[in-house]
C-alpha cells in the first residue's frame, strides 16, 4: 500500500529503493518510540507540484526534536530539497510525506548516540475519508502536559492515539474524540478540534494539545474572512450543544463531523464556518483564486 520495489527514498545522505534500506534492531525509536516525524502533504496545483508549508513542517520537526533531546543537525532547507526530489524520483503530485528522525542502538534511558533522517512518500487520499464524522469521547484521556513534551510530535506519544481511534472503530464510530486529564476537550487522536456555536468558532487551548499546522492554517483564513475564533478550556457539553464541527489535520485536511455519540449537530454541514473553511482551505493548498466566505 505505501510502498513498492520501484520506491525511491531519502535515508541518512542517499536516495534508495525503500525495500532496500534497512535499520539496526536495536534502535532506542523502535524500542521505546524515541523519535519524531512529520505529515506533509503535497499538491498539483495550478503552477505545479508544492509541498504546503514545507518550512513550517520541517521547523516543528526541528523544534520536536529539541524539545525531547534528540540533536537535530540537519539544515532545513536541504531537507526540502530533498523531499522534492523524493517526489521527483517517484513520479509524485499528490502525496503524504513522512520524515522521519529515529535513533541508534541504545538500550539505556538516555540521550541518543547516533541519529538518522528517512524521508518516504506515498499516494494518500484524506485519512479520514471524505464523509461526515460520526465521533465518541474516548475513555483515553490525552497525556498530562507534565509526564511528556505535548507540543512535540513524537512517535511514542502515538501509541495513545492508536487505543482511542481504535477504540472509537471498535463501537461503530468515525473516530474518537479525546479530553484532556481535566476534562476538557483537546483533540481527536490525529487532528484538532473546532466547532461553532452563534456565529462564532470556538477551539481547544494549547497546551493540552499537539498546536498543528493546519489548525494555524484555520486561524489565518478566519482573520482574513472575519470570522471570531476563541481559545479556551471546553467541556463536552459545550460541543454536544454546538452548530457544527470539524476536525483538521494535515493528513485529515478539513473534514466535518455531523455528530457526537449519533446526536447530530444542529445546522447542516453546508451552512456552517466548517464548510465554508474546508473550501477555502482546498483552494489554499491548490493555488486556486480564493473563494469568498
Amino acid at each position: 500500500m505505501y510502498y513498492s520495489d520501484k520506491t525511491i527514498i531519502y535515508f541518512d545522505g542517499e536516495f534508495l529503493k525503500s525495500n532496500e534500506a534497512s535499520i539496526d534492531l536495536y534502535g532506542q525509536t523502535l524500542h521505546y518510540g524515541y523519535g519524531v516525524f512529520e505529515g506533509i502533504r503535497a499538491y498539483q496545483t495550478e503552477n505545479g507540484t508544492k509541498i504546503f508549508k514545507a518550512k513550517e513542517h520541517y521547523q516543528r520537526l526541528k523544534n520536536s526534536c529539541e524539545l525531547i533531546n534528540i540533536p537535530f543537525e540537519f539544515d532545513v532547507n536541504d531537507l526540502i530539497e530533498k523531499t522534492y526530489e523524493v517526489l521527483n524520483r517517484n513520479n509524485f503530485t499528490n502525496a503524504y510525506i513522512r520524515p522521519l528522525v529515529f535513533c541508534s542502538p541504545n538500550m539505556s534511558l538516555t540521550r541518543p548516540n547516533q541519529v538518522s533522517i528517512m524521508i518516504c512518500a506515498w499516494e494518500w487520499g484524506a485519512y479520514l475519508g471524505d464523509n461526515l464524522l460520526n465521533i465518541t469521547v474516548s475513555s483515553y484521556a490525552r497525556p498530562h502536559p507534565k509526564s511528556t513534551k505535548i507540543e512535540a510530535k513524537v512517535c511514542g506519544h502515538y501509541v495513545n492515539s492508536i487505543l482511542a481511534a481504535t477504540e472509537a472503530k471498535d463501537k461503530g464510530f468515525d473516530e474518537a474524540l479525546l479530553l484532556d486529564t481535566d476534562g476538557f476537550l483537546a483533540e481527536g487522536p490525529g487532528a484538532n478540534l473546532f466547532f461553532e456555536k452563534n456565529g462564532k468558532l470556538f477551539t481547544p487551548k494549547k497546551g493540552n494539545i499537539l498546536p498543528g499546522i493546519t489548525r494555524e492554517t484555520v486561524f489565518d483564513l478566519c482573520e482574513e474572512f472575519g470570522i471570531e475564533i476563541e481559545e479556551g478550556d471546553f467541556l463536552p457539553q459545550d460541543l454536544e450543544n454546538a452548530d457544527g464541527a470539524f476536525y483538521c489535520g494535515t493528513a485529515a485536511e478539513i473534514i466535518g463531523i455531523k455528530s457526537l455519540e449519533n446526536k447530530p449537530f444542529a445546522k447542516d454541514w453546508e451552512g456552517t464556518f466548517g464548510k465554508k473553511i474546508q473550501v477555502s482551505y482546498k483552494n489554499l493548498v491548490l493555488e486556486r483564486q480564493f473563494i469568498s466566505l
